[in-house]
């Protein structure tokens, strides 16, 4: 069969190959615990699920949906950037549903970039903003996020030439995968940049409700004025612990929107009705199950936090997402240090430079797993660091 080139520009997904290792692990009868993937293991609230149980039961909810989203799935997610934000949507220009903001954030990369166009993409940072890019024929040129930056990008340090050159620019926050925060005043700064050099800005904030010891995440859109220049991608996977059902959003920009809904217009015909429905519910979620699902994955991250300290390994504590991101011992690569930490104990970690060069010297562990288990992989990890295994 023959292949594109377009193919040809894309390495494999990282947690793909990833995956081979640890089938590997589990024929050679590890117990393998998981803390690689940011894959929610709690269930969504029962209200949403009673309403998916009760629409599946109509009959005339089983046909073609529009591409555009239900009417009062529309008006539930601008409901929601009202309440949660104090951000005014148009329900008709300004607000896209998504089968997954992965889907919206590669077609986002369809509707804007032509072939040698320009996007500005973090690193480290999730791979889709750099494989939509390459799948558009675009250029990719990342600006680092450093811990001496509090993993906030230097905006002033990226060439003006550079800037004046892009197309698009993606930012995430708080930040996967260093679990890093921006405030307004950063978002500020990045609308301000954005508008300055004439490129539109898309923000990630699949993480925004995931936030700990009272912090709130803010939406770019707070900016006054952001709406000229940003687009804002969200997702109920990890608000509403609901992955597997593939609703996310975006909104903002108004023509960037609409540049949206024509590419998707051409590839999907909607949402299951059903699931609709019951993200609209998902999106009416009293904030009080949102705080008591937060302190699940806090006490998970308290675990994860006082080993690390324990084994000597530096890190930071983060104030939203579902991941540490901490430093491997001197010396030795990430892919090379959570591989042999598989090998010998079955903890499954994801090194750093899955997320880009950048990402170099680090590994992510996820707390999307039970008490349990999040407790013995710490055990492990402790043990393996203090035996020196790992330099064998």
């Amino acid at each position: 069969m023959k292949r594109t080139a377009r193919l040809a520009t894309l390495p494999p997904y990282p947690f793909a190959r990833w995956a081979g290792y640890v089938e590997m692990a589990r024929k050679r009868g590890l117990d393998v615990i998981r803390l690689d993937m940011g894959d929610p293991d709690l269930p969504p609230p029962d209200e949403v699920i009673e309403v998916l149980a009760r629409s599946v039961l109509v009959p005339h909810h089983h046909g073609y949906s529009s591409y555009r989203g239900l009417p009062a799935l529309r008006q539930a997610i601008a409901d929601y950037y009202e309440k949660r934000f104090g951000v005014t949507l148009d329900v008709d220009t300004q607000v896209m549903p998504l089968i997954g903001s992965k889907e919206g954030i590669v077609h986002m990369a369809m509707a804007c970039l032509d072939p040698g166009d320009l996007v500005l993409v973090p690193d480290p940072g999730y791979a889709p903003y750099t494989m939509g890019a390459l799948l558009a024929g675009a250029e990719v040129y990342t600006f680092p996020l450093l811990a001496e930056h509090g993993f906030l990008p230097d905006l002033d340090a990226i060439p003006a030439a550079i800037a004046d050159r892009a197309v698009l620019m993606w930012l995430n926050y708080p930040n996967n995968p260093t679990g890093a925060t921006a405030d307004l005043e950063f978002f500020a700064q990045a609308v301000d940049f954005a508008r300055r050099h004439g490129l539109l800005l898309c923000h990630d904030a699949p993480y925004c409700d995931v936030c700990y010891d009272g912090y709130l995440a803010p939406s770019i859109l707070q900016v006054r004025g952001a709406e000229e220049v940003a687009v804002e991608f969200n997702s109920l996977s990890k608000t509403f612990n609901m992955p597997g059902w593939r609703v996310g959003m975006a909104v903002g920009n108004a023509d960037a929107i609409a540049a949206l809904a024509t590419i998707k217009s051409n590839v999907d015909s909607g949402m299951f009705h059903p699931v609709q429905e019951a993200a609209a519910r998902a999106l009416a979620t009293d904030p009080a199950w949102v705080a008591r699902r937060n302190a699940v994955y806090q006490e998970r991250l308290e675990i994860v936090i006082r080993a690390l300290e324990t084994a000597g390994v530096e890190t930071t504590r983060p104030r939203a997402s579902l991941y540490v991101w901490a430093q491997v011992p001197q010396g030795w690569g990430a892919e090379q240090f959570a591989l042999k930490l598989l090998e010998r104990t079955g903890v499954v970690v994801a090194p750093g430079t899955f997320f880009g060069p950048a990402g170099e010297g680090y590994i992510r562990i996820s707390v999307t797993a039970p008490k349990e288990q999040v407790q013995e992989a710490m055990e492990r990890l402790c043990n393996f660091v203090a035996s020196g295994a790992f330099e064998d």
